[in-house]
């Protein structure tokens, strides 16, 4: 818990830091760009505001007209023709109104698209460490409802304010040239109405952001526990009684905060009713003797009357628009923090692609690799994370991988093998450059990763991982993932060397079957080999497996890895095996341990080493049993290369 005073709502766990931040200074002048694309819309507004902010100070003098020279002198024809005048003006304002609600609209919804695809594109660029450490909930509501508040910014400053800024002049104008005595009693009020909309739009602000973070972890929560592997996992080991609780406390917390951002809403409304209701009575007085004093007449009276309100209505907006903008500025101030947080892994200027290599696969090489795992500061925003507070950054965390050297040669197999935790999987990581070392360089066919672009090093690596992911559509759509121009008959080929196709042409839709989310409908086995199908489908290169046949059972794993044999036959291939049965034939084997590299060689050379290897081996095959328990053949010896 953090220590201090606390003032408030903030309820227990949250980080002050992020629901006390302030708007950043500039985050008003970078609303103008966006707003600016609509240039001709916004014009379109503002001329539609001013006909009727015209509208609106005109009314209340045919009031006036329509009294003193209509009424009172019993004149039918004024008051016939200044009604007609009164409803006309009353329809050119509904059709300024209706114009200026469609292009408004126009405009903030464009403003929703260009911020939700530019906030998209920027993550889709964030390096995979950003996305360990970022709550799923938090940052889809930064593309949901800080956009659409960002927007409501735009639209506020730029339609409202100037509709009501004509509004006051024409309607202040109107007053003066009728009154100078009840516009200045009027105007003596107006400090009256600022202030606690001032002080009231700091509240708001602050209690906006933390409502916002408090409906972002909620929504978190419900990501995590109505997704399949969240259910599932709820349901092996979940307590229902105790994850009620849990959601309800939160859930109780944004209604907490909704009510108490309610009534600091509702507490300015009250204060400005009153007021209000004390200059009305202010200028119905002084008005009112000054009419039995025949200084006014009558109907001057009424329009002064008509027209105090369309003043105050005017100041009420201009002091709700000040903590509207306040609060939607939040919003804005939320989209840019996901925009300033500039990606870890960038692209380099004036980079070239890999050069085609003619069909001939390239190689890979680390050279003096070392790497830890970014800290959450390095790429991440704490109010995406949590509200509790982050913990702080440690430093000189151990390396993952020490000064590690080695050499993939093109078109072989290189295994990698160790304890859990020794760095294999960070290697296949940096392959791809979904990570970038701490020092020392991975090279593929002889050239810096960091010199080429991103998309050539994706075009050329292709990753199947030990948990194959598969988006919730379907199995034509998740295999065209990697390759979009593909025909059916590739997709075919490719599932047949993948050993699946007999499985999917079964089914009643084939390739148009929907998978589930993340796959789920399938097996697992079925899902690894729909991710084999879609690496044969890439044919990239370079190859990395993390275990790509774990989920299989001992007839498809051999099917398998006769369709490995044939597919990375010529590819430079990293895999990592936990069954070193898989990896009996590869042409280097890397021994990982502690994140260096401990042992280097064949099957047979490393047996006969009798270094960690040979102990691993030993202890998979130990008593003529393998890894899952199945009959085994006595362990072979060094030189015996069979599967």
């Amino acid at each position: 818990m953090m220590g201090g005073p606390r003032t408030g709502p903030i309820p227990l766990g949250v980080d002050r830091s992020v629901t006390r931040q302030k708007i950043r200074p500039g985050t008003v002048r970078r609303i103008v760009p966006y707003a600016l694309r609509y240039r001709w819309s916004l014009a379109t507004v503002m001329l539609t505001t001013a006909v009727s902010a015209a509208v609106t100070a005109t009314s209340p003098l045919l009031l006036k007209v329509i009294i003193d020279d209509g009424i009172i002198p019993r004149e039918k024809g004024v008051v016939i023709g200044i009604a007609l005048v009164i409803a006309g003006l009353a329809l050119v304002d509904v059709a300024a109104l209706f114009v200026q609600t469609w292009f408004s609209g126009r405009v903030g919804q464009g403003i929703v698209y260009d911020l939700r695809c530019r906030v998209f594109e920027h993550v889709q660029r964030q390096p995979l460490a950003f996305f360990t450490h970022t709550q799923t909930g938090s940052l889809v509501s930064r593309l949901n409802t800080d956009v659409v508040g960002a927007q409501q910014a735009i639209t506020t400053l730029l339609s409202q304010t100037v509709s009501t800024l004509l509004t006051l002049i024409l309607v202040l104008g109107t007053m003066f040239f009728l009154s100078w005595q009840i516009t200045v009693a009027a105007l003596v009020m107006i400090p009256f109405f600022l202030l606690p909309a001032k002080l009231v739009g700091r509240r708001l602000q602050r209690l906006t952001r933390e409502g916002m973070g408090l409906n972002a972890d909620m929504g978190s929560l419900m990501n995590e526990r109505f997704n399949v592997s969240g259910a599932m996992l709820a349901k092996l080991y979940g307590r229902p009684d105790e994850e009620a609780r849990s959601f309800s406390d939160k859930a109780g917390r944004v209604r907490d905060i909704a009510v108490t951002t309610s009534v600091w809403g509702r507490m300015l409304f009250i204060i400005t009713t009153l007021i209000t209701g004390v200059t009305s009575a202010l200028v119905y007085g002084l008005g009112g003797v000054l009419t039995v004093d025949g200084t006014l007449q009558l109907g001057t009276l009424v329009a002064m009357a008509a027209l105090l309100l369309r003043l105050y209505g005017p100041i009420n907006q201009l002091a709700n628009m000040q903590i509207n903008v306040m609060i939607a500025l939040v919003s804005f101030d939320r989209v840019f923090e996901v925009l300033d947080l500039e990606p870890l892994i960038g692209e380099p200027s004036a980079a070239r692609p890999l050069p085609d290599g003619g069909g001939t696969a390239p190689d890979v090489e680390f050279d003096g690799v070392s790497f830890r795992y970014p800290a959450a500061g390095e790429v991440s925003l704490a109010s995406l994370e949590s509200l509790a507070p982050r913990a702080p950054e440690r430093a000189g965390e151990s390396l993952v991988l020490d000064s590690v050297s080695f050499r993939a040669p093109a078109g072989k197999l290189t295994a990698l093998v160790g304890p859990s935790g020794a760095g294999k999987t960070t290697v296949t990581s940096l392959v791809p450059r979904l990570y970038d070392p701490l020092s020392g360089t991975v090279r593929i066919g002889g050239q810096d990763l960091r010199d080429l672009p991103l998309r050539s090093v994706h075009d050329t690596v292709g990753v199947v991982t030990q948990d194959a992911h598969l988006f919730h559509d379907t199995i034509r759509a998740n295999l065209l993932y990697a390759r979009p121009g593909a025909d059916d008959a590739e997709l075919v080929a490719a599932c047949e060397s993948a050993r699946i196709w007999e499985t999917i042409s079964a089914l009643p839709d084939g390739l148009d079957t929907v998978v589930g989310d993340r796959g789920y409908r399938l097996s697992g086995g079925e899902k690894q080999r729909i991710a084999l199908a879609r690496l044969l489908l890439k044919s990239p290169p370079v190859v990395i497996l993390d275990e790509a046949t774990a989920h299989l059972d001992s007839e498809s794993e051999a099917a398998i890895q006769r369709a490995l044999e044939t597919a990375l036959a010529g590819r430079t291939s990293l895999v990592i095996a936990h069954r070193l049965a898989t990896i009996l034939d590869a042409d280097q084997i890397l021994v990982l341990d502690e994140g260096r590299i401990r042992e280097r060689g064949t099957h047979r050379e490393l047996l006969a080493a009798g270094g960690l290897y040979a102990e691993l081996f030993r202890t998979q095959f130990a008593g003529g049993r393998t890894h899952d328990g199945a009959a085994s053949a006595d362990p072979a010896p060094a030189g015996d290369t069979h599967r």
